[in-house]
């Protein structure tokens, strides 16, 4: 909490300062290989001027040593408005961020994972009130804790019924995740070492071994769900996660740089990752089980956490979302499936416990949704759908203002920093004229 409080203080403040900066813009560097056109920010309603406190205020954050570097992209109506490439990637060889820098996406890899599922969806190999028992048959006997008795032991129940897929793919099933270890689920989760199985049916074993936080439909939280999805893609489609994303996603989509793995041509590319340093107030290389091996093809492919992207491949995902499922002639998905993916699927029962609850902020199928901008309290326009990784990478697809935003950073724990927010709200008001 300390290090949130003085990092959200820190970006607070060079907000504050961003409409007279005596930081540089880096709209000079190389742009990103997108494949797409490029436009003008005056020509589609953006002011040139007023985007420069985005740039700003991001840069800020690395010149004060708060971020070792940031990239950021703004698409409007498929053109590619801005770009920003600031800082370092190594801060001690001093290599610079570049246009084909490598970023951890960790669970910006989750609606990667959710559009592989609806590419299965469409197919008609699974429904969304499905039990999730059909396709995962370890998990029957599941068990829910509901606390400690007098000697410390759990107290478990039976579980009630299965979790239906829509819950699976809305983190209400019941699952946990062992990131944080603040109650007695998550610290079994971690504990477990359930995220170093060496296969992803060893993760559906050990999970199925584990207790429950809740029965399915109770509660949003977050959890290995989408793990669980990686598996189900794995034994619906035939082929490993990996091998399927590259053929039915990334293949399509000319994203040469996203996988898995970093083979070693290209592991120089790929950015140190950091963490804040708390006895030193510095950055330091981060260590720790979050920290994943991307030296070698995984054996238990992370659907939940584990890509790595370029700003210019993450790009051409996001604009295929913006593009209702499709880009430059390759269509990934219909229009009607993104947008059921993109719909809220909480219930009134669950919409009030999930961590960004407010009432104009929902859940769709692995991306978050906004419902109602007022109610949010957000520029962007209503139906807006985003996620984030822990190292801090953040994007939105803003149907009703056709805008897409991407941002890169490469600090573990950097998504309390909550630029996603921030550059929200930076990016809203340079657009002055959005009937353009």
């Amino acid at each position: 909490m300390i290090l949130r409080r003085g990092l959200l203080a820190a970006v607070a403040a060079l907000a504050l300062t961003a409409a007279a900066p005596q930081v540089a813009s880096a709209q000079a560097a190389r742009a990103p290989t997108t494949g797409l056109p490029t436009a003008k920010p005056e020509s589609v309603g953006f002011s040139s001027e007023r985007l420069k406190k985005l740039d700003a205020t991001l840069n800020g954050l690395v010149d004060s040593g708060r971020l070792p570097g940031v990239a950021t992209v703004l698409v409007r109506h498929g053109k590619v408005v801005s770009t920003n490439i600031h800082g370092k990637v190594d801060l001690a060889s001093g290599a610079p961020v570049a246009d084909d820098t490598l970023w951890r996406m960790y669970s910006q890899t989750k609606p990667v994972t959710g559009v592989a599922m609806m590419i299965l969806y469409e197919e008609g190999r699974w429904k969304l009130d499905d039990p999730v028992t059909k396709y995962v048959p370890e998990f029957a006997g599941l068990k829910v804790f509901k606390g400690l008795d007098k000697d410390g032991k759990p107290i478990l129940e039976p579980i009630a019924r299965a979790a239906t897929m829509r819950e699976l793919m809305t983190h209400t099933a019941g699952f946990a995740y062992g990131l944080v270890a603040d109650n007695y689920v998550d610290k079994v989760y971690q504990e477990s070492g359930l995220q170093g199985a060496p296969t992803l049916a060893g993760v559906m074993k050990g999970a199925s071994e584990l207790p429950l936080a809740s029965q399915p439909g109770e509660q949003w939280k977050y959890s290995i769900a989408v793990d669980i999805q990686g598996y189900i893609v794995e034994k619906l489609s035939g082929q490993t996660l990996p091998d399927f994303m590259q053929s039915r996603i990334f293949g399509p989509l000319k994203m040469a740089d996203t996988a898995f793995w970093v083979p070693e041509g290209k592991r120089s590319r790929l950015a140190t990752l950091y963490a804040f340093d708390r006895k030193t107030g510095t950055l330091s290389p981060a260590e720790g089980f979050m920290v994943l091996p991307m030296d070698k093809v995984p054996t238990a492919p992370n659907g939940g956490g584990g890509l790595v992207s370029t700003m210019a491949d993450f790009t051409r995902f996001g604009q295929m979302l913006a593009g209702g499922g499709e880009l430059d002639g390759a269509r990934i998905l219909a229009p009607g499936t993104i947008k059921l993916m993109a719909s809220n699927h909480l219930t009134d029962v669950t919409l009030p416990t999930y961590r960004r609850y407010n009432p104009g902020r929902g859940f769709g199928l692995d991306v978050d949704v906004v419902m109602d901008p007022a109610a949010a309290g957000t520029l962007a326009g209503k139906g807006t759908y985003s996620w984030g990784g822990a190292a801090g990478t953040w994007f939105w697809v803003d149907p009703e203002n056709d805008v897409v935003f991407l941002g890169f950073i490469h600090i573990l724990g950097g998504s309390a920093l909550r630029l996603d927010e921030l550059s929200q709200a930076l990016v809203y008001q340079a657009l002055v004229d959005p009937d353009k």
